[in-house]
């Protein structure tokens, strides 16, 4: 794959169908008789609704980034900006008793996207293949009893774990405990099979020796986010159903992301984010620390980011996210888990957040002056300082510039519980331009999803 490219799609198409034609066409109808339906029920008062909606809608998003962006007075405008746009909105379209004709509306809108959606999806597999395993005849488990608020101890893990034949290593101290030497010290000892309880910053770290030695890792949800046992499928809420993959397990070949010799499953951010990681307070007051620091932090003019893909370089960021496969479908606003997590290709998300204007704009698109998208297999980013911070996996280290990350293709043998929630198929992305092709017997691409 070539570097520097956008979050992949397919190089293929697909001809369109004869029902996706007509349900393109029903879309397509559906929006322009939502618009008549407005303007000729309502007449001057419905275009006023439309014209009062973006108003409020732009009001609301400008407040809201004064709000996070701002200190002092600005923020606190910002605040009572946002509260008055949402007043606006209910007092407006209260006011103008046009409930039934804003229903009619609304149904058709909801039509018009159910349609879009289908007529732009075609079958693919989103999900990846799996394998029906043997039981670990050793397997052992590392448990943060302190993790998660301690889910350890609330779903009593360790003691499920060792009814099916783990031994478990609970981390309760007293002092550091090196989870690397222990890990080792394990597989030596004929270990089999490596697992975690804890958060995603230790699942990095043993994922790391499972895949040096080719072993299955298992993945308990016992985290505060558990956002790599989301990609996975795994219920965050009960722990304790990770557990059964001890027991009847099928496994999975993920992709494992590198920063420098270091081995992350979720991402490695740098710049804004990293330096509020970097924080005493973050792990106690996360929202409050965020909170205090991000003004400083989006108006800084300090030392610039550069991110370098293949031929690509995107200079002057304030903070560059890199995830062990792409989030999201393209759009800033699309971001929050990964469809797959073995497709060999790092994401980058590199952002620059200075107005108002360019947070909209981060919302609305991939790429322009606001955020760049990009995947590669090998990321470079740069810095006119000797060392930055960097979050890995929610750890805060700072590691000497230039920062080189890669990625290990299919190298993590994922061991999961069959039976487990899974992941919701990918939406499909409704883009208007296409909708308009396949409706007069234009092809469709399969793989842009979102």
């Amino acid at each position: 794959m070539p570097y520097g490219q956008r979050v992949p799609e397919s190089r293929s198409t697909l001809p369109s169908t004869q029902s996706q034609r007509w349900l393109a066409r029903l879309a397509l109808l559906a929006v322009l008789a939502a618009a008549v339906l407005m303007v000729a029920s309502a007449g001057y008062t419905g275009l006023f609704l439309v014209v009062t909606g973006l108003i409020g809608a732009s009001a609301l998003l400008v407040g809201m980034f004064w709000f996070l962006a701002r200190r002092g007075i600005i923020r606190w405008v910002g605040l009572v900006l946002a509260a008055c746009a949402i007043a606006f909105l209910i007092y407006s379209y209260a006011r103008s008793d046009v409930t039934w004709v804003a229903l009619a509306t609304l149904g058709l809108l909801a039509l018009a996207l159910l349609a879009a959606r289908v007529a732009l999806t075609v079958g693919h597999q989103h999900w990846m293949p799996e394998t029906t395993v043997t039981k670990a005849s050793r397997p052992f488990i590392v448990m943060n009893p302190r993790s998660g608020g301690g889910k350890v101890v609330k779903f009593d893990l360790a003691a499920k774990a060792e009814a099916l034949g783990a031994e478990v290593a609970l981390l309760d101290g007293p002092g550091y405990v090196d989870v690397a030497a222990l890990v080792r010290a394990a597989v030596a000892d004929g270990a089999d099979l490596l697992g975690v309880a804890g958060g995603d910053g230790t699942q990095a770290l043993v994922a790391g020796i499972a895949a040096e030695h080719d072993l299955p890792f298992l993945v308990i949800s016992a985290g505060t986010r558990n956002h790599f046992a989301l990609d996975l499928g795994l219920d965050r809420n009960d722990p304790s159903g990770c557990v059964e993959a001890l027991r009847d397990g099928v496994e999975v070949k993920v992709d494992l992301g590198m920063i420098g010799d270091r081995p992350f499953v979720n991402n490695a951010s740098f710049g804004a984010y990293a330096q509020i990681v970097q924080s005493p307070e973050y792990r106690d007051n996360k929202e409050g620390t965020i909170l205090s620091m991000l003004p400083d932090l989006l108006t800084d003019d300090g030392a610039a980011l550069s991110v370098r893909v293949g031929d690509t370089t995107v200079s002057g960021r304030q903070a560059i996210l890199v995830s062990n496969n792409p989030y999201g479908s393209g759009r800033l606003i699309d971001l929050g888990r990964r469809n797959r997590l073995d497709q060999g290709v790092l994401g980058v998300v590199a952002g620059r957040l200075a107005t108002a204007g360019s947070a909209i704009g981060m919302l609305r698109r991939a790429n322009g002056k606001s955020v760049r998208m990009l995947t590669g297999t090998r990321v470079v980013i740069e810095s006119d300082a000797a060392e930055i911070p960097v979050g890995i996996d929610g750890e805060a280290l700072s590691i000497p510039t230039p920062v080189v990350c890669t990625i290990r293709p299919r190298a993590l043998r994922v061991r999961l519980p069959r039976d487990r929630p899974g992941v919701p198929p990918p939406k499909t992305r409704i883009e208007w331009d296409r909708l308009w092709r396949v409706a007069f017997g234009g092809s469709v691409d399969p793989a842009r999803t979102g």
